[in-house]
């Protein structure tokens, strides 16, 4: 039996994720307040859409793809109680609404508290973990590095919900690095800023982070 994704959002993150899901077998719904966002990419996905609510009831497993600033009003338009018991999958990071500096982008938190401890607050019975909000869209799903497999970090406080979470990760072409519980969202989310800095200085895009061992 199919598992079923319900992924709150209709940008590229959404859309590329979604279209991730469907590729590895799963069943996806698009939580949307503008379907005509959805237009285009509904012509060659085989997925359903829906409100925000719809999406989070649907999902026996969340992803969050929303712009940061509107991360806890998706929550509560989806519905605290659709979240109960249930993975969310955070790709959002705090990006304020403000021109980067010298390639590096403004957050609206401190490194004492992240976005996605915030979110774990507003849903408490939701088992959140961090990923995909430290590369761009295009190499979400199976990016190609010349056999290598880059490192993902995630975290939250739920092993289990972590250890389903690799499992996708997995299916999708990366390495896993876990790093413990929420509050390491705090040294994640600022990985975006670092992904970010060679695209806005040299417009550079194309890289992702790994993790070496000896």
């Amino acid at each position: 039996m199919k598992t079923k994704i319900g992924i709150l959002g209709s940008g590229v993150v959404a859309q590329m994720l979604g279209s991730g899901f469907l590729k590895h077998g799963y069943d996806v719904m698009l939580g949307t307040r503008d379907i005509s966002k959805l237009a285009e990419w509904l012509k060659t996905n085989n997925a359903v859409t829906g409100s925000f609510r719809d999406a989070a009831a649907f999902g026996e497993i969340i992803v969050l793809a929303v712009k940061g600033n509107m991360a806890e009003a998706a929550l509560q338009l989806a519905g605290i109680t659709n979240f109960r018991g249930k993975i969310v999958i955070d790709t959002t990071n705090p990006i304020a609404d403000a021109a980067p500096v010298n390639g590096v982008l403004q957050y609206y938190t401190n490194l004492g508290s992240s976005q996605m401890e915030q979110l774990q607050l507003v849903v408490p019975e939701a088992r959140f973990v961090k990923a995909f909000n430290s590369v761009g869209n295009n190499f979400m799903i199976n990016p190609d590095f010349g056999g290598i497999k880059p490192s993902m970090f995630i975290c939250g406080n739920d092993p289990e919900a972590k250890r389903q979470v690799t499992a996708i990760l997995g299916q999708f072409g990366w390495e896993t690095e876990d790093m413990g519980a929420v509050e390491a969202a705090r040294a994640i989310e600022p990985l975006c800023m670092l992904w970010c800095i060679p695209g806005f200085l040299r417009n550079e895009w194309g890289h992702a982070f790994k993790l070496l061992r000896r």
